[in-house]
């Protein structure tokens, strides 16, 4: 069979189509079933009969198959390697030829891309002066500042305290060692907590950075307009304004309840005989069941105030449009302060807009525990419980209870002033801030939640108070603010940036406040002058009529420490040498003898040197 020609199974083709053919002839007469089932039977026995006659090619054939392929594969390299060398060659041409046509441009391109980064720097830095376009460094300078505060101010227990510092210093065990750490804790939280009330936006500081007006003035114009922003903002900040210190209970909450509550829980933990910390005393402590008279328990949980975010802030940013009106920064909208806004998660919107309200920790989980059909009534408990909170802000029942003569002698200037803070109780309330750069933010105060500490998370501010706005039309201002109580010159200094903004300024009516603030910052003055005087006429009188007394009532008021026992005495010496001097100046002044200069810088470091000796 080996030495035979096998025969092609081509050749059996036409056999194989004509067969194909008499079965489709076959198929197309009419079919019985006999007809079916044997025609299926002779087709699947010449399928067989084909299969059976293929045969496998040999292992030559196999191998000159192999031989082909490898050969038309090479083929197709070879093809595919030159066609990708001419089009890098073709590319490379190209190439050459425009950049031979652009030579010349490159100077011009490179100018061009320097000018569009310049521009983008200018952008971006003007943005950020705003409040927009906070950077990732700036979001994690942030986020560390405010993790470190919170965990400086936790509230923890004095026995985890004393645990802490005997684990990490088990030598140093002793008593005075002890009271040292504490005390130096103390002091490192009392600075940290300092320093969040005296902050002021860095990061965002529009005296760092030069205006683009400035760009084309010449390096004189320059460094003038730089000092002018300079010294204009060391004067902002020699005038800003700290939070009351009765608030800073507030500032370190790690809930943000409000000042006034914690002011009256914190005197009956003064009162108590107790070493924990007043917050872990109140939350966690022996505290955590007191009730005081005029604030429950439930209105201190309900009665937390709102801080925003460097981002939450940006909402509520105020800008000054082309007719001097005032916008939202956020969407270039021109404000009104009327009921037909509300304010949300992401700053004031109106009432038909579905922006959730900020909801605190508290009144998020007692509103989830009602039950839905007692919605309504739980909304409307809840609105009346906060009209009676209100109504109990910057109360004066002394004066409100007394009758005839004894009514006169309780008026003080912490009334008449809690007085013209009742107005700042009432809906539709809206109130505005202006940080140390005078950035205007304004909000809708709600009492208790949303309040003027709210914008910056109660550090400094240049001014504060009541403020109203018609269609962007500046109304109505008012200097009234609890948390800060800015005097009145905060409050002229704020109108002046305002004209200097060029901000729409015919319509605006001063409130009557204004002027009542005055009256009393001059009558304090006055009140506070009066009484020294009266204490230094006493104390003269005292000394000429009761010496030993005097001495010995100014012996108790000093400073006992060693630190002001040496600068006393240092004090003490150099006025005995300053009038020991002067009977030798007064002669040599009589003969016109004058000294010389290098006389009088002699003496100078002589003087120094004494008094470094001395301190030493």
């Amino acid at each position: 069979m080996e030495g035979t020609p096998r025969q092609s199974p081509l050749l059996t083709i036409p056999t194989r189509v004509d067969s194909k053919f008499s079965l489709v002839s076959t198929a197309s007469s009419p079919t019985t079933p006999a007809s079916i089932s044997g025609s299926s039977f002779a087709t699947k026995a010449k399928t067989k009969e084909y299969m059976e006659s293929l045969r496998p090619p040999s292992p030559k054939q196999f191998e000159r198959i192999a031989l082909v392929q490898h050969q038309r594969e090479q083929e197709t390299k070879r093809r595919n390697r030159e066609r990708r060398r001419w089009s890098r060659e073709a590319q490379r041409q190209r190439d050459r030829a425009t950049s031979m046509s652009t030579n010349n441009s490159q100077d011009d391109r490179a100018q061009a891309a320097r000018t569009i980064q310049k521009t983008f720097r200018g952008y971006r830095a003007r943005r950020e002066l705003e409040g927009f376009g906070l950077d990732a460094s700036t979001r994690w300078v942030t986020a560390i500042r405010e993790a470190q505060f919170r965990n400086a101010t936790m509230p923890r227990p004095r026995s985890e305290l004393e645990d802490n510092d005997t684990v990490d210093k088990p030598e140093e065990g002793h008593a005075a060692r002890q009271k040292s750490t504490n005390a130096r804790e103390k002091w490192k939280k009392a600075s940290a907590i300092a320093r969040r009330a005296g902050h002021d936006d860095l990061l965002s500081d529009a005296s760092d950075s030069e205006s683009s007006s400035d760009e084309d003035a010449s390096p004189e114009e320059r460094a003038a307009a730089r000092a002018r922003r300079e010294k204009a903002t060391a004067a902002r900040r020699h005038e800003a304004r700290m939070m009351g210190i009765r608030y800073f209970l507030e500032l370190v909450d790690q809930k943000h309840r409000y000042g006034s509550n914690l002011c009256r829980y914190h005197e009956v933990w003064k009162r108590t005989d107790t070493h924990e910390n007043y917050f872990y005393w109140l939350d966690y402590g022996e505290g955590r069941n007191v009730e005081v008279d005029g604030c429950s328990r439930d209105r201190l949980e309900r009665e937390q105030v709102r801080y925003l975010s460097r981002e939450e802030r940006q909402y509520y940013l105020v800008e000054v449009d082309n007719e001097g009106r005032l916008c939202w920064a956020k969407n270039g909208q021109r404000i009104d302060t009327t009921e037909q806004f509300k304010d949300s998660m992401k700053g004031v919107v109106p009432l038909d807009d579905p922006t959730p309200a900020f909801r605190a920790a508290a009144r998020a989980a007692d509103s989830q525990s009602q039950d839905y059909d007692n919605s309504l009534s739980y909304e409307s408990s809840l609105e009346s419980e906060r009209e009676a909170d209100r109504a109990a802000k910057y109360a004066t029942p002394s004066y409100d209870n007394s009758k005839g003569v004894h009514k006169v002698s309780q008026i003080s200037a912490s009334t008449i002033f809690n007085k013209m803070l009742r107005k700042s109780v009432r809906k539709n309330t809206w109130i505005f801030v202006a940080d140390t750069n005078f950035r205007l933010y304004v909000g809708i105060k709600d009492s208790g939640a949303f309040q003027h500490s709210s914008f910056l998370q109660g550090s400094r501010i240049s001014s504060a108070g009541l403020i109203k706005i018609k269609n962007g039309r500046l109304s109505s201002l008012s200097p009234l603010s609890g948390h800060y109580r800015p005097p009145a010159s905060n409050f002229r200094a704020f109108v002046h940036s305002l004209r200097q903004s060029e901000v729409d300024m015919s319509h605006v009516s001063i409130s009557k406040s204004y002027v009542v603030l005055i009256g009393l910052e001059s009558y304090i003055k006055t009140k506070l002058k009066g009484k020294d005087l009266a204490q230094r006429v006493s104390h003269r009188k005292e000394k000429i009529l009761a010496p030993e007394e005097a001495a010995r009532r100014e012996e108790e008021a000093k400073d006992k420490s060693e630190s002001a026992a040496k600068e006393r005495e240092v004090l003490r010496r150099e006025e005995e040498e300053k009038q020991e001097g002067r009977p030798v100046k007064k002669v040599l002044k009589k003969l016109g003898i004058k000294p010389t200069k290098e006389e009088k810088q002699a003496a100078k470091r002589e003087n120094k040197e004494n008094v470094e000796d001395m301190r030493a």
